[in-house]
């Protein structure tokens, strides 16, 4: 696997600090609900206070009967990046690629080239963990202090489409409290990683963004 090409397929999303959070739900047709979809984006600081975790999810807009059938595309890698200098390039990657039910995690790691194509990283940490089916158990797996999932989730983003369409078009002034979730019902697959702050690295803040990849 270490020398698979990707190149940059669909959704790429910027975050700083340690606390982030960004969504994108509907995209052109042709994108949406896609296997390289990313509809959200995550990094936190852990329950652990010494760890980051890092949710890339994907393929929004699944429907409870569409869950049970969706899967990862062994041909899409989703690469976290992490700029720990403050340039704006990355200078560690987690690469998560899905193979035979299960998902490989590969760092953090410096990435062997940066920008809009990537090689898959062996020489660095590495974490497995069997992809969860829907209705199961969530699967955690946890390596040399790395923690990863993967597998369908309730979607997490609550945002009242409804009323922001009726701000927009000017018959409303605000949100209601607590307003209506459109997403109510919609199912993600999110690729999960927690990773001890001490393989990240830096001054306290990070940037970090997330890409789907389809390999070449």
């Amino acid at each position: 696997m270490k020398n698979f090409k990707f190149i940059l397929g669909v959704g790429v999303f910027a975050a700083a600090s340690f606390f982030f959070l960004s969504a994108d739900h509907i995209d052109a047709p042709a994108v949406q609900g896609g296997t390289s979809d990313i509809t959200d984006f995550y990094a936190f600081q852990g329950e652990d206070s010494n760890n980051l975790v890092f949710v890339a999810n994907v393929q929004g807009l699944l429907s409870p009967s569409a869950t049970a059938s969706a899967s990862f595309d062994e041909n899409v890698m989703i690469e976290f990046n992490i700029d720990n200098t403050g340039d704006n390039v990355e200078d560690l990657v987690i690469q998560a690629i899905p193979r035979d039910g299960k998902m490989y995690f590969f760092g953090p790691v410096a990435p062997g080239t940066t920008g809009l194509s990537s090689t898959v990283i062996g020489s660095g940490p590495q974490t497995v963990v069997d992809i969860t089916a829907y209705g199961s158990t969530p699967v955690v797996q946890t390596t040399a202090g790395i923690s990863a999932f993967a597998g369908p989730r309730d979607d997490p983003f609550f945002f009242d489409f409804a009323q922001y369409s009726a701000i927009i078009g000017g018959t409303a002034s605000g949100f209601n409290n607590p307003g209506s979730d459109t997403f109510a019902g919609t199912n993600v697959m999110s690729i999960v990683i927690e990773v001890p702050k001490s393989m990240i690295g830096g001054s306290g803040t990070i940037n970090t963004w997330v890409e789907s990849k389809s390999k070449s």
